[in-house]
């Protein structure tokens, strides 16, 4: 089984030498094909140098490097379509997941799956982050199934032709499990370790996941408009009750019902409603504006592959360059 790695890389001068060395240690132990593609997205530190130096002593090592920062998912789909093996592994770049899990990964996907994800026995995360996290999760379970969303993970291990189902991508916002679910459901799980983070802060905050899951849901899934929907039913029926009970208090007291405070509540919830709606109309028609401006997911500045010839920088927005052979 031949693998193609793929890891983005953003401020990662403090781990990057130990990943590479972890990877070589445990791809070489497989003895199949392997590659590794590190993706510098806009990183602000010498991560970038670093992985220079990397593809000059590796032959098994390519390096993309974008523009600007693009943000995690898009940095992935670039290597994901640079990738040329069988199987596709990605994974962070801060060591939390374990090179040596990834055997364990692959073991799994040749039980008949098309995607597997590592599942951490216990995440090294603070609160916040697990709340984010559990939001993203929630966001993916009308595709995934409610089981598989809740195992998601960046600790991923796919067949590579699944990506053909996204080859035509090229919407600003990637959600890379999104992306997968058009063309697979054969999803897995594997339980692995999660290690604590040694070197630097996560550069995940609550607030990037939470827009990553407002991206996701509002991008690849009709469900807030389906919740939209809901919402102005139940308040439909809740303007019926109110009704009702006027009507039936005309014709038991001779009056209606009395005071401002009850008018105002109801006047301001129906119109909290309606502006939550809206919103929601709002968060697609950003998506489709966004679409029809055809902004790419992400440009590359340059890329170096295995012989250490750099090759041209793309302007469409995808890896298609030729590559040098790898071992």
């Amino acid at each position: 089984m031949s693998i193609s790695v793929v890891v983005p890389v953003y401020n990662s001068e403090g781990t990057l030498g130990a990943l590479v060395s972890r990877l070589g240690t445990v791809l070489e132990a497989t003895g199949d094909p392997y590659e590794l593609i590190l993706v510098n997205d806009g990183s602000l530190d010498r991560s970038w140098e670093m992985a220079l130096q990397m593809t000059a002593q590796h032959d098994w090592i390519m390096v993309i490097n974008l523009m600007r920062n693009y943000g995690q998912h898009n940095a992935l789909l670039c290597g994901i379509r640079a990738a040329r093996y069988d199987t596709i592994v990605t994974m962070d770049d801060d060591l939390q997941n374990p090179p040596e899990e990834i055997p364990k990964l692959l073991a799994k996907l040749e039980e008949g799956y098309d995607a597997i994800y590592g599942t951490p026995v216990r995440q090294q995360h603070g609160i916040w982050r697990d709340l984010a996290s559990s939001a993203t999760k929630l966001a993916l379970q009308g595709a995934m199934g409610v089981q598989t969303a809740r195992q998601v993970s960046a600790f991923r291990a796919f067949r590579t032709r699944v990506r053909e189902a996204f080859a035509g991508y090229r919407g600003a916002f990637v959600s890379i499990d999104s992306l997968l679910t058009w063309g697979t459901t054969k999803f897995g799980a594997v339980t692995v370790r999660h290690e604590p983070r040694t070197v630097g802060a996560s550069n995940y905050t609550f607030r990037k996941l939470l827009a990553h899951s407002l991206n996701m849901m509002t991008g690849f899934s009709t469900l807030p408009l389906r919740f939209a929907t809901y919402i102005g039913f139940a308040f439909t029926l809740i303007g019926l009750a109110v009704l009702a009970v006027v009507i039936l208090r005309y014709f038991t007291a001779g009056d209606s019902v009395p005071g401002f405070p009850f008018l105002a509540s109801i006047i301001a919830i129906f119109s909290g409603a309606q502006l939550f709606a809206l919103g929601i109309f709002g968060e697609y028609l950003a998506r489709v504006f966004l679409r029809i401006t055809e902004a790419p997911p992400y440009i590359v500045r340059d890329a170096v592959n295995p012989s250490g010839r750099a090759l041209p920088a793309s302007k469409e927005g995808s890896s298609r360059s030729s590559r040098g052979a790898a071992p």
